[in-house]
């Protein structure tokens, strides 16, 4: 994507990482020159697995408004089964992307108007080495692929030091692999 300005909208459930995949892109972002990163996370009552969501902001030149998305470029869900709970697709743009954690296939889901980019981002990250359920560091794999957005080099150095003391491999081979294996339509 080369647009100046982009805002995505990242859905989860608390423990998955969702907030925490959207800082190391913010961080990504800014180490790449953009200027404008603006981040605003809103979650209910902070309990494992109950919905977050997470706006990002990112922008060529700085960003002065700091309102969460009405109406994102890109959603990424990290939980395919938000998409029975609530319209996580809402606003989004005509053309826009869903990049989505989900063991299904690409073509059972028949959203109109969007391009999609999945992968099973929970087996991924299992396979990486991870607990069941962190699948943050794979989910940006995945966006990447489908947004060449920053690319992986620099998103791999900021998964690395956002978990230096954390398992930094199995979280980079989980977004390395999470890159190679999403399939793409639209």
């Amino acid at each position: 994507m080369n647009k100046e300005f982009i805002e995505i909208r990242w859905h989860g459930r608390g423990g998955q990482g969702a907030i925490t995949a959207a800082k190391i892109v913010a961080a990504a972002a800014f180490v790449s020159g953009y200027a404008g990163v603006v981040m605003a996370p809103s979650f209910g009552t902070e309990r494992r697995g109950a919905p977050v969501m997470t706006s990002l902001k990112i922008s060529r030149e700085k960003i002065y408004d700091l309102s969460p998305i009405e109406t994102p470029d890109i959603i990424v869900v990290l939980d395919h089964l938000l998409l029975n709970e609530s319209d996580v697709t809402c606003g989004l743009k005509p053309g826009g992307i869903i990049v989505l954690n989900t063991p299904n296939a690409v073509e059972s889901y028949k959203f109109i108007n969007y391009r999609m980019a999945i992968a099973d981002i929970t087996a991924i990250s299992v396979e990486a080495g991870l607990p069941h359920g962190m699948v943050n560091t794979g989910i940006i794999g995945s966006l990447e692929r489908a947004t060449s957005l920053l690319g992986m080099d620099i998103l791999i150095k900021g998964i690395e030091e956002e978990f230096s003391s954390r398992r930094p491999q199995n979280n980079s081979s989980a977004a390395k692999i999470a890159f190679e294996r999403t399939v793409a339509r639209g």
